[in-house]
C-alpha cells in the first residue's frame, strides 16, 4: 500500500502531466526515494493510481537502470562498462571494487552498505574510466583512487 506521503507527491506530480501515463518513471522514482526500491505491491497501487497494468508499468521500471526492482544497498555504484571504459581501465576498476567489497556486479554488501553495478554508459568518455555513486560521477579513476572515493561514503 502507497503511504499517503507518497500517493501526495504522485498525485501532486500527476496534475500538471496531460496523461498520467507521462508520469510513470517519476511516480517510481518518488516510491523509490521513499523505499530504497520499488516491491512489486507498491508497482501494482501505482499502477492503478496511473491508470496503467501493472506490466506496463513493469516495463517502465525495467527500462530505466536507476529504477531498483529489487532492494539496493546504501549507496549504489554505477559501474561503467562502455568501450571507453574498457579501454582506460575497466577491468582493474572492477577487480578492485569486487575485492575490496567482497561482492561482484549485482550484488550487495552483507552489511547493506554498497550495491554494485554496471552500467552501459555514464556520458564521462574523456574522463575514463567511470563510476557513479548515488548521484556523484567519478572520473579518470585508478584503482588506488577508487580507494580514496569509497571512503568518502563511510
Amino acid at each position: 500500500m502507497l503511504s499517503v506521503a507518497e500517493r501526495l507527491e504522485i498525485e501532486a506530480e500527476a496534475a500538471p502531466a496531460e496523461t498520467k501515463r507521462s508520469v510513470a518513471s517519476d511516480a517510481l522514482k518518488i516510491v523509490q526515494r521513499h523505499r530504497g526500491w520499488v516491491c512489486d505491491e507498491a508497482l501494482k497501487d501505482v499502477a492503478a493510481l496511473l491508470g496503467l497494468s501493472p506490466a506496463e508499468l513493469d516495463s517502465v521500471a525495467t527500462f530505466y537502470n536507476g529504477i531498483y526492482r529489487r532492494p539496493v544497498g546504501r549507496h549504489v555504484i554505477l559501474l561503467c562498462d562502455s568501450v571507453s571504459c574498457w579501454i582506460m581501465g575497466y577491468n582493474p576498476l572492477r577487480e578492485r571494487l569486487e575485492s575490496r567489497l567482497g561482492i561482484g556486479l549485482g550484488q550487495t554488501t552483507a552489511d547493506g552498505r554498497f550495491t554494485l553495478l554496471p552500467t552501459a554508459c555514464l556520458g564521462l568518455c574523456e574522463q575514463a574510466p567511470a563510476l557513479m555513486i548515488d548521484d556523484n560521477v567519478h572520473g579518470d579513476l585508478t584503482p588506488e583512487k577508487l580507494d580514496q572515493v569509497l571512503e568518502n561514503y563511510a
